[in-house]
């Protein structure tokens, strides 16, 4: 095979692989995953990446990518990019993140900040926005939404005012919460078989 030829086929094969590396924000994270690569895609022309780039740090909470992260949160115009980077900063312990992820439940962008929040490994850290008197209905509802994924026995003491709010959807999504709150804490817990313990040999470096 002519040099030319071998060249050609070596450019494509780069090229494809450049491609599918591309798409690693979107096919999912793992601790294995390195950080800088989803850091270089926040500069990405195509919003759907960076979002998705943004929540792949978030995931791994990535504080060594934090002040890169920093930047382009404060220049990224797309609202949706500017919540994902919003949650990655708080992940990376920019606990004050947290206030406008809440407030962004008072948005077209609700449902994605409902994921979020969701996703916090405690609902404690919830319960001071869900006594705030000045909160929207809308606020109170996605909190509400939140907890009902997250929330514990002690959440639905705090969730109960809410089922007779003034607020028809306030008190639905009060409901739907104390609901799946109650189904969860009914469900058996998982048991947990043991595994035998085994000694593997650690695989080679590409």
């Amino acid at each position: 095979m002519s040099k030319p030829i071998l060249l050609a086929l070596a450019v494509m094969v780069l090229v494809a692989g450049g491609s599918a590396h591309a798409q690693t924000p979107i096919d999912g994270v793992d601790a294995r995953s390195n950080p800088a690569e989803f850091a270089k895609q926040l500069g990405s022309a195509d919003a759907h990446v960076r979002q998705r780039s943004a929540e792949a740090l978030a995931r791994l909470a990535a504080t060594d990518q934090r002040k890169l992260v920093e930047g382009y949160q404060l220049q990224e115009k797309n609202k949706e990019v500017r919540l994902a980077l919003d949650w990655a900063l708080y992940r990376m312990g920019r606990s004050e993140m947290l206030y406008r992820i809440v407030d962004e439940l008072d948005s077209g962008r609700q449902g994605q900040a409902v994921g979020y929040l969701s996703e916090l490994e405690s609902p404690e850290a919830l319960y001071p926005f869900l006594k705030r008197t000045t909160n929207a209905p809308r606020i109170n509802a996605g909190l509400l939404k939140a907890l009902g994924r997250i929330g514990d026995a002690q959440t639905l003491d705090l969730i109960k005012p809410f089922r007779e709010s003034s607020q028809s959807y306030v008190a639905e999504a009060a409901e739907t919460a104390h609901d799946e709150i109650e189904k969860r804490l009914d469900e058996p817990a998982p048991s947990v078989r043991a595994r035998p313990r085994t000694v593997e040999k650690p695989a080679d470096k590409p």
